[in-house]
């Protein structure tokens, strides 16, 4: 496909009023895999509107975006990040749409779990598409329109730094992609570009949704954090809206936002009981 399927939705909902000092108004977002309702990025979406953001959500599905762009009041627009057709489309569609584009967030992943020895090269370039090829072309694509500077911000996983088995092609390419970052922000901040990334742990969002889902696995991970819960949308949600605003006086940094996993580690899958196989079907490929 040369073209995307794109298309655009401006409801007057109220969900998309700011709050009164609304820290994001006036400011033009692009937010990419919210095709999936309940996700970490249609919670960032949620947000950004709430903060008086104009916002364009993006992904491969058109129902679930033309719902999510109707009650926050945005856009959308259809697009496979591992297309970079589509990705130069989708944001110039987006600066068309606003006139400016000030803040773009890629919320893409893939948390596949399958054996180093095992995982098959299908596997393996699929992944680097979607979580390292894709997220560097659509920050190419950003800073080409961002001349009076922005906030690019990609949501990273804990385990670009601690182990979690059998998570290697995903925590590989989520690590390098935050490398990518620095050197994004390294070179462009004196366009007034920053860049960042935010890491969460296990959330309870639609990912990880059937390993939450166990009482047994899901207390061997709340063991391991510090603060005694894992993450929220929301949590994550309130991370971007603050790197997004001109509030932030910070680039080139992956902030850990998961309530201090990364001081100490995943537990193992003996740890996490004999339901852990049956709760990860999802996340292995099985049906």
């Amino acid at each position: 496909m040369n073209n995307p399927p794109i298309a655009d939705q401006a409801v007057a909902a109220s969900e998309a009023v700011p709050h009164p000092g609304a820290r994001l108004s006036g400011k033009a977002a692009l937010i990419v895999g919210a095709a999936t309702p309940g996700n970490i990025a249609q919670g960032i979406a949620r947000r950004f509107a709430r903060e008086g953001a104009h916002v364009m959500v993006a992904g491969r599905r058109e129902a679930p975006l033309r719902q999510l762009a109707s009650e926050i009041g945005g856009a959308f627009c259809v697009c496979d990040i591992t297309k970079k057709v589509q990705i130069d489309s989708m944001v110039r569609f987006t600066v068309e749409r606003f006139g400016r584009l000030d803040i773009g967030v890629n919320c893409t992943g893939w948390g596949l779990l399958v054996p180093f020895e095992d995982t098959t090269e299908e596997q393996l370039l699929a992944m680097m598409d979607l979580q390292f090829k894709g997220p560097f072309q659509f920050m190419q694509a950003l800073v080409r329109v961002m001349p009076r500077g922005g906030s690019i911000i990609m949501i990273s996983t804990a385990t670009s730094r601690i182990m979690f088995e059998q998570h290697s092609a995903y925590m590989g390419t989520k690590a390098g992609i935050d490398h990518v970052v620095r050197t994004v922000a390294n070179e462009f901040g004196s366009k007034g570009i920053r860049a960042n990334s935010i890491s969460p742990g296990i959330t309870n969002s639609p990912m990880a949704a059937s390993l939450a889902a166990d009482p047994t696995v899901l207390q061997a991970f709340v063991k391991c954090y510090p603060l005694g819960r894992i993450g929220t949308i929301d949590d994550i949600a309130a991370s971007a809206a603050w790197l997004a605003s001109d509030e932030c006086f910070m680039t080139g940094q992956n902030l850990q936002v998961n309530g201090g996993l990364t001081l100490r580690r995943n537990p193992t899958f003996e740890e996490m009981g004999p339901t852990f196989d049956s709760a990860a079907r999802g996340l292995r490929g099985v049906t």
